[in-house]
């Protein structure tokens, strides 16, 4: 494979980042004045985004649930709740 069949992996956005991003994308989107190509090119680019943010959430959903069960107790043997 050649370098531009398989290019350079781009670094990971934070949430912060990847979301910015995606609110700058669907502001130049909803402005109009694109061409075809063009809004193609930011709609995939959104989606690509989208999925990092989700991404992101989801990891921290996690982690949440994680900590959460946790620390909630074990209820005692013959305890009546």
């Amino acid at each position: 494979m050649t370098a531009e069949e398989n290019p350079p992996a781009e670094p990971e956005l934070s949430y912060e980042e990847a979301r910015e991003e995606l609110v700058a994308v669907v502001r130049r989107l909803e402005s109009g004045g694109l061409t075809l190509k063009e809004s193609l090119a930011l709609w995939e680019r959104g989606e690509e985004l989208a999925k990092t943010c989700e991404a992101w959430l989801e990891g921290a959903r996690a982690k949440l649930a994680a900590a959460l069960a946790e620390d909630t107790p074990e209820p005692e043997e013959g305890a009546p709740f």
